[in-house]
C-alpha cells in the first residue's frame, strides 16, 4: 500500500527532530497480513528516527476484560485483540527495537484515549507527531486526528501505513492532508531529517 507523499499533499513541511516523537502504531501479529508489506518502510522509518535523536512510542492494542471493550466489542462482533494471546504481541522484528518504557497499551482506536501519551509527550518537550503502522483508516486515522486536535504537528506516512484495501488507505490520506497531517513517506523522512541535522 505504498502510496506517494505528493499525491494529496496540500501543505508542505518537515518534522523538528528536536520537538518530534515517532508513534508507531499496533505493529501486532494480529495485523500481521497487513504489516508485513510496510515493514520495511516501518522499520527504515524507526532507524531513521532513531538516528535523529526522535523518541519513539510503539502503541499495543490489547484487551483485558470485558469492561474495556466498549464500542468495539459491538462493532466487531467481539473479534478484539485479548492480552496475553500471541495475537497481542508486537511483530518479532519490531519487538526487538523496543523497550518497556517506550511501550503505550491501548483498547480503543486512539493512542491518546485512557493512556499516559500525552503526558509522556509533554514531559519530553514534544510538539510534532510522526505517525506509522496500522490501520490506516483506524487507529493510525483517530490518533493523527486526535493529535491535531491536542495541538501536536502531525506528518503521516504514505508508505508506512497500511490497512484491508487501497480505497480505504487513499481515503485516509486525502482526508488528513485536507484537514490534519503533513504527509511523508521514507524518502522525504529522509531528506527532512539530514536537512535539520
Amino acid at each position: 500500500m505504498a502510496s506517494s507523499s505528493r499525491k494529496y499533499e496540500t501543505r508542505k513541511r518537515d518534522p523538528n527532530p528536536k520537538t518530534a516523537a515517532l508513534l508507531v502504531i499496533d505493529m501486532q501479529n494480529y495485523f500481521s497480513s497487513m504489516a508485513k508489506p510496510i515493514l520495511n518502510n516501518a522499520l527504515t522509518t524507526i532507524e531513521l528516527c532513531r538516528g535523529a535523536s526522535i523518541p519513539v512510542f510503539f502503541t499495543r492494542h490489547n484487551h483485558k476484560s470485558p469492561t474495556d471493550h466498549g464500542m468495539l466489542g459491538e462493532w466487531w462482533n467481539g473479534d478484539l485483540i485479548l492480552d496475553g494471546t500471541t495475537d497481542s504481541e508486537i511483530i518479532p522484528e519490531i519487538q526487538i527495537l523496543t523497550k518497556p518504557e517506550e511501550i503505550v497499551e491501548k483498547s480503543t482506536y486512539s493512542a491518546f484515549n485512557n493512556t499516559r501519551l500525552h503526558e509522556k509527550l509533554d514531559k519530553i518537550g514534544v510538539k510534532e507527531v510522526i505517525v506509522i503502522g496500522v490501520m490506516t483508516n483506524l487507529c493510525c486515522e483517530t490518533t493523527a486526528r486526535e493529535a491535531f486536535v491536542k495541538g501536536f504537528r502531525v506528518f503521516f506516512s504514505t508508505d508506512a501505513t497500511a490497512t484491508v484495501n487501497e480505497e480505504l488507505h487513499e481515503a485516509t490520506l486525502m482526508n488528513l492532508a485536507y484537514g490534519f497531517a503533513y504527509l511523508v513517506d521514507c524518502d522525504s523522512l529522509r531528506r527532512g531529517l539530514l536537512s535539520n541535522k
